[in-house]
């Protein structure tokens, strides 16, 4: 997530390797400081983005209702998770809208009594026990198992098994990467899944480890982070969703889904009990992974990467449809939305937060300052959520599964109530609507079955949202406090930010902007340091430093569009690589008042005495930086022909 140059530059506070002098020397037109008056900052924007709540029922609000087995909670109107993902109904029209496929309940008040649905579950008994509004779609839900189960190798079906047999909080954890071993004897989670069967006749069906592992009664230092992922499965159940569907699973839509045949014995023998809409896998994986997520959150990306994989490896095992998989992944969202809101849950999630990085930082012998560069310490080759942008395509690819838009592509974005809720401990630097607008820019386009739900669950894209703004709308103003630590003192957001506002960055912090950025309001440091880990990574706008610093790290040659402005007291740092990394390419005016220029080598490159570097390319002038450190050497600088470089000296 983070150039390990740019960090390490990021806190070097003493630089006895540096020399200091005036600037001087080199090939100028005139000796004396440019004294004309610097340009003016971007201008601010007329509005500030916010993200409203949907005027609907908020699943936040009622997420009690998700029963089955109670006549109050048995219709849409009444039971919030049969509503939550309730766009199936474009697509397929059950037997009966009501909870109830192998559920009885005794009439309560006013609702009648449920008796059980006559639905077979076997839609090739002659009924499909519901009704096809969308053939196309629906066609196509079961053709994409197919495809997958007819064309995966021994690797995927292995992985499928596993994630099928064992407990999900047990499967996520793998997701931590370099902490999952710190993670697993923490918790003390136990799986009994450790090998593939060597046939489908001695197939494990149940794990009997303890999955998600031991609670705060027998677990003093890990234990509340055990009753966090415990708590956040309150109301979670997804069989109010399935026996109000009542939509078969793949393998029994088509003999040709192939069933991984390890799996086999694990099918359900009662149909009628066994709808696939929506997944529960999918559900409980993704609930846990957010929950792990929000009290680690340097892996939050790759444990959603992890959730995700884990609803493909169901549709890879033929047990469930991409859509069973899309609207389990809603249904965790909203779950992990509804319980860490719930203020009965506040010191618990405190306690847990707090309880698992203790504990994971003396396991790992790390520090709060080296905690996040230990937790993606490890390759590829091991940690397979490692790459980012492996991760970021394979997230994007498990948001839809292919599907085509089949509505409207333009629908604005819908942030769910109390969403804001799973970023708070991302973005503890941002305010609960940032945090929601965050949330709004990097939520996917509308218009993909089933995804556009009223409140908003569907679209959003949590890889996304952990990755910083997709857009800036409007002013965009961080403040950064350094003395918190963590993310408040250096942070990297990697999308790629578009839109018209204007980005400002306050306080003492470091940020980091590493995406290939369209942004076209302008930048504005008014304090900390604002780091370009791209070649776009400051927009198209101007960038305008009137306090703090900026700096340019060696992952390329930074291009500035407009003006970019230095007031006197700021500085200027640049990380050079030899290879064109550091420098920066400024199109407009370029101006440098009494400020400093830092230089730094990075990525081997080792310079020697006599050398001369370019760094700048832009509109010079006459002006002159007021101090120069370049470490390791003695060095002065050279103004030439628009452009500013430094000779080492010695």
């Amino acid at each position: 997530m983070r150039s390990n140059n740019i960090r390490l530059a990021l806190h070097a506070t003493v630089l006895s390797s540096a020399v200091l002098l005036a600037a001087c020397g080199g090939s100028d037109v005139d000796g004396s400081p440019d004294a004309s008056t610097p340009p003016a900052a971007p201008p601010d924007q007329k509005f500030v983005d916010s993200a409203p709540v949907p005027d609907v029922p908020a699943f936040v609000d009622n997420i009690a209702t998700n029963q089955r087995g109670d006549a109050r909670f048995a219709t849409l109107d009444t039971n919030a998770g049969a509503r939550l993902v309730s766009r199936f109904l474009d697509l397929w029209h059950p037997l009966t809208e009501i909870v109830d496929a192998g559920v009885t309940a005794p009439a309560v008040g006013s609702f009648p009594a449920i008796v059980p649905s006559t639905w077979t579950g076997l839609p090739n008994d002659g009924t499909s026990g519901g009704t096809i509004l969308n053939a196309s779609v629906l066609t196509r839900n079961i053709q994409f198992v197919i495809d997958e189960t007819t064309n995966r190798t021994q690797a995927q079906a292995d992985a499928a098994y596993f994630d099928d047999r064992r407990g999900k909080g047990y499967s996520v954890t793998d997701g931590m990467g370099p902490l999952s071993d710190a993670w697993r004897s923490a918790s003390q989670q136990t799986t009994t899944i450790t090998s593939i069967p060597a046939n489908a006749t001695t197939v494990l069906f149940n794990d009997t480890g303890n999955n998600i592992g031991v609670g705060s009664a027998s677990n003093p230092t890990f234990g509340k982070m055990v009753d966090l992922l415990s708590t956040m499965g309150n109301n979670a159940s997804t069989e109010p969703a399935k026996r109000f569907y009542k939509y078969a699973r793949p393998y029994r839509w088509s003999n040709s889904v192939i069933v991984d045949p390890t799996l086999v014995p694990a099918e359900a023998t009662d149909p009628t009990t066994d709808g696939g809409y929506i997944s529960g896998h999918e559900a409980e994986a993704m609930r846990d992974a957010v929950t792990m997520a929000y009290c680690v959150p340097e892996r939050g990306p790759e444990m959603i990467s992890r959730g995700l994989e884990l609803g493909e490896n169901r549709i890879l095992a033929g047990m469930h449809s991409p859509l069973d998989v899309i609207a389990g992944r809603m249904f965790a969202y909203a779950a992990a939305v509804a319980n860490l809101s719930d203020p009965a849950n506040a010191t618990l999630k405190s306690d847990a937060c707090q309880q698992a990085r203790a504990a994971l930082m003396a396991a790992t012998h790390t520090t709060p300052t080296t905690f996040f560069a230990f937790a993606h310490s490890l390759p590829v080759s091991v940690d397979r959520f490692a790459d980012f942008a492996t991760n970021k395509a394979a997230s994007n690819s498990r948001m839809t599964f292919g599907f085509s838009q089949i509505e409207s592509t333009d629908v604005p974005p819908v942030v769910p109530k109390g969403a804001e809720v799973l970023l708070e401990t991302r973005y503890p630097y941002l305010s609960a609507d940032q945090r929601r607008v965050v949330i709004k820019t990097t939520e996917f386009p509308s218009g993909f079955p089933v995804m556009d739900d009223a409140e908003g669950y569907g679209r959003m894209d949590m890889f996304a949202a952990y990755n910083g703004y997709g857009a800036f709308n409007g002013n965009v103003t961080i403040s950064m406090d350094a003395t918190q630590g963590g993310f408040s003192a250096n942070d990297t957001w990697q999308n790629d930010i578009s839109g018209s506002g204007k980005l400002t960055l306050d306080g003492t912090g470091t940020l980091q902007l590493a995406g290939n950025n369209t942004y076209s309001g302008g930048t504005q440091v008014s304090g900390g340091t604002l780091a370009a880990g791209s070649a776009t990574a400051f927009g198209t706008g101007d960038v305008y430093v009137g306090a703090g610093s900026a700096m340019i790290g060696a992952s390329a040659p930074v291009k500035v569009s407009g003006k970019f402005t230095l007031l006197p007291g700021t500085t200027l740092q640049m990380e050079v690589d030899g290879a064109g990394g550091g420098q920066l390419n400024v199109g407009g005016q370029l101006t440098f008042v009494n400020s400093t220029l830092h230089v730094t080598f990075a990525n081997g490159f080792t310079p020697k005495v006599g050398d001369t570097i370019q760094l700048i390319n832009g509109g010079v002038g006459t002006q002159r930086f007021s101090t120069i450190t370049v470490d390791g050497f003695k060095a002065s600088a050279v103004y030439s022909g628009g452009t500013v470089s430094i000779h080492l000296d010695s």
